[in-house]
């Protein structure tokens, strides 16, 4: 089995962030800059203009500027994750991670700015000057009791969304949990007695969110690295001076005694079961110390049936994850141009995410998660971090409370039109690659990885086993694989080899050899050149998927595709003339995942064909848990030419609708009318594909599908994922000759998805 929770080893870490380009961001243009003409208005003469316009109201920088969309990430690098006081420097990647996230989760670009000083009048002073350019700004990383001026004086002082992630992220997650878990166990808050372990920005954000959704003051302990915080202590800061209470209580076990509620936000391994064990009934434990929690999850567990559990662990239920809330939060206050983000912004957004968790969970992430059905209870108390549903139920939230608590500059009166554009900016797929790998990871399926004896294919096999991905077999040369093993530090020694040049493999060999023969016996194939085929790995490779010895196979990175096919073709391809093998490549967009057939296969394929691919690649789409959308492309629309690649397209759509009448699909249309939808909408306005933009497209011929997805993917328009064959009886890939790691593990995940769906249907 994959060996999960694996941690990465930090040679891979460091070449991700080196690459050929280091870091992780860029700065690209959003308009024209092709012409003489676009540059004379992105800048001298025509950038005056908005100059003036601005000059004049500074609210039109919002309509003029990246201002309403850019979020300042800023830091001086005195607490840094659990690093401590590294400097401003070594925060960088920290930085331009959470920018990572803003742009994935909710569309706001980032400036990082790290800060070189720790005297808080120069950082605010430092902040304010650079304000103008920023919508909103994001603190992060900074120590306390000097984070807590630092935001209290900003957003005094500042017109724009001003928030501490660290204090306030996790706050507003753990809140939403707070009150789903309190609801499962049917405790009302004002009754519930709680403990925290851990006095520092979070946990003081956290029980100030607390009290103010209805925890009782006299009702939380709070402890820090000496017990208790009590009245006799002395030394106190501010901050934890407002959590002093009069009580007997020293220590943390003594404070947990029939305790309703732990909140962890220290070090890993300071909670016993024994401690838990003293908890009143039904005990809700957060244990959301990082790399490890205050007690494991499956320790706490096993201490008693009735405790309901969280941690910042993904691979544990109700994992608490500050991307649950901040990019949303921002994404709201910059939406309504909000002049500061309020303890009522707070908990909007806090209700918004415990509500969302009481939601029926669409299919999308089910599969994502590896369930079947997550439902509101004990194990789901709070959405998953890719829940597609945040950006467009958090955002519109949090907007609203800043509107009706009078800090919003804009409003939105078309909540439902507002819905709508959240949605698009990222493209309801845009989460398509990292959805398809957490579906993968539910049900690892033993994936055959042909040359193997190459560092990338081996590469992309570490990746896919620690990952969890496959359980990759490696089939090649067995010194050269164990020499590349040990010369890099792969961690594969474990990892099943197969060398077809090994005696030990004759056995198998032989039953190869024998079902191979017979299979093609009337086919021109004798025996002796069975026996000469199957000691080729090409041949064996997909044996071994036939004969249940694996679940999927990939090959072709180091061969040219014809080699790579014909072995595929004759021993796992189609068994009769009602289905046609073709290539699929996926190209990500930003709008979502495109799928462009027939890319590899069929140079001149007539209507039945071309119906047959569109039919074999709408169902990959539906694998995907995506709905297929189909348009059939050629020079002409509707019937407008009687050419014979427009008929055959015609003649081809007939044929879809007979064959699955529940597909929507039409044709013939140019290329530019599938892809764009308003264009259709006013040329077209019949057309079965209006308001419904198509994901595949289906090409009329070999050369027009080749051409096309090379040039965009050479052009760096798209990135592309495959060939992924359809239309085969068994699963089975064929990679681009020279693939990078990241496109090989990106197939071998569609690979057991392929692999995962084959077991739940008919194909």
């Amino acid at each position: 089995m994959p060996k999960k929770n694996r941690t990465i080893r930090k040679k891979d870490i460091l070449e991700y962030h080196e690459g050929k380009r280091p870091g992780k961001i860029e700065v690209i243009p959003i308009k024209p800059s092709n012409s003489q003409r676009d540059l004379s208005i992105a800048y001298s003469p025509g950038v005056a203009e908005p100059c003036i316009k601005i000059s004049e109201n500074k609210a039109n920088a919002y309509r003029y500027t990246a201002k309403g969309n850019l979020v300042a990430v800023i830091s001086n690098g005195t607490a840094v994750l659990g690093l401590g006081d590294i400097g401003p420097l070594a925060s960088k990647p920290v930085m331009e991670g959470k920018g990572v996230l803003f742009k994935i989760f909710a569309d706001i670009d980032v400036f990082d700015l790290e800060l070189d000083t720790t005297n808080t009048e120069k950082f605010i002073e430092t902040v304010k000057i650079l304000s103008p350019t920023f919508g909103g700004i994001n603190l992060e990383d900074i120590s306390a009791p000097e984070c807590f001026e630092i935001e209290h004086r900003l957003r005094e002082e500042l017109d724009i969304p001003i928030m501490h992630d660290d204090q306030h992220g996790t706050a507003i997650i753990t809140g939403a949990a707070l009150l789903n878990a309190l609801e499962v166990v049917k405790k009302d808050i004002k009754d519930i007695k709680v403990v925290f372990n851990g006095a520092g920005a979070s946990a003081i954000s956290c029980a100030f969110l607390y009290l103010s959704l209805g925890v009782l003051p006299e009702n939380l302990i709070m402890c820090d690295s000496k017990g208790v915080i009590h009245s006799g202590r002395k030394g106190l800061t501010n901050q934890k001076m407002k959590f002093i209470r009069k009580t007997p209580l020293r220590s943390l076990s003594e404070a947990l005694k029939n305790a309703d509620v732990f909140v962890g936000l220290s070090k890993g391994n300071i909670l016993t079961q024994e401690m838990i064990m003293t908890m009143g009934k039904d005990p809700i434990v957060f244990a959301l110390a990082n790399p490890d929690p205050e007690i494991s999850y499956n320790l706490a567990k096993s201490s008693r049936d009735d405790i309901i559990m969280a941690t910042g662990r993904s691979d544990n239920p109700n994992q608490v994850n500050n991307v649950l809330g901040f990019p949303y939060i921002f994404r709201g206050a910059l939406d309504v141009r909000a002049s500061e983000i309020n303890e009522k912004m707070k908990l909007a957004a806090v209700h918004a995410i415990a509500e969302l968790a009481k939601e029926p969970v669409p299919e999308i992430v089910n599969l994502a998660y590896g369930s079947r059905n997550l439902t509101f209870g004990p194990d789901y108390i709070i959405p998953k971090p890719f829940d597609p549903r945040l950006i467009y139920t958090v955002a519109p939230a949090v907007a609203k409370a800043a509107m009706e608590s009078g800090v919003a500059k804009k409003s939105i009166d078309n909540w439902a039109s507002y819905e709508n554009d959240l949605r698009n900016r990222l493209g309801l797929d845009d989460k398509f690659i990292r959805l398809v790998m957490e579906k993968a990871k539910t049900d690892p399926k033993r994936v055959v990885f042909n040359e193997a004896d190459n560092y990338k294919v081996l590469k992309a096999a570490q990746i896919v086993l620690e990952e969890g991905i496959a359980i990759p077999i490696l089939l090649g040369n067995e010194k050269k694989i164990k020499s590349l093993n040990d010369e890099y530090s792969l961690g594969l020694e474990e990892v099943k080899i197969i060398d077809t040049k090994s005696s030990s493999e004759l056995p198998r060999i032989s039953d190869y050899i024998d079902s191979y023969y017979k299979s093609r016996q009337r086919k021109g194939v004798g025996y002796d050149e069975a026996r000469r085929l199957l000691l080729n790995r090409d041949y064996f490779g997909p044996m071994m998927v036939k004969m249940g010895d694996a679940d999927a196979y990939l090959t072709g990175s180091m061969v040219k595709y014809p080699r790579a096919v014909k072995p595929v073709m004759e021993i796992l391809g189609p068994k009769d003339d009602n289905r046609t093998a073709a290539g699929v490549y996926v190209m990500l967009t930003k709008k979502g995942p495109r799928f462009f057939t027939d890319t590899t296969m069929n140079q001149n394929p007539d209507a039945e064909k071309i119906a047959q691919i569109a039919c074999e690649s709408a169902e990959l789409v539906r694998k995907m848990n995506i709905e297929p959308r189909i348009a059939l492309l050629s020079y002409s629309n509707f019937g407008s030419s009687s050419g014979k690649t427009s008929v055959k397209m015609r003649d081809a759509m007939n044929l879809i609708r007979m064959s699955d009448p529940s597909l929507i699909v039409d044709g013939e249309m140019q290329a530019n009318f599938a892809v764009d939808n308003n264009l259709l909408k006013e040329q077209f306005p019949f057309s079965d594909l209006v308001g419904k933009d198509p994901n595949v497209f289906v090409f009329p011929g070999l050369s027009s599908a080749n051409i096309s997805y090379k040039l965009l993917q050479s052009m760096g328009s798209m990135e592309a994922v495959g060939p992924l064959l359809v239309g085969l009886t068994y699963p089975a890939h064929i990679l681009q000759l020279g693939s990078s790691v990241r496109e090989i593990v990106n197939t071998a995940a569609m690979a057991v998805i392929d692999a995962q769906s084959r077991e739940t249907s008919d194909l």
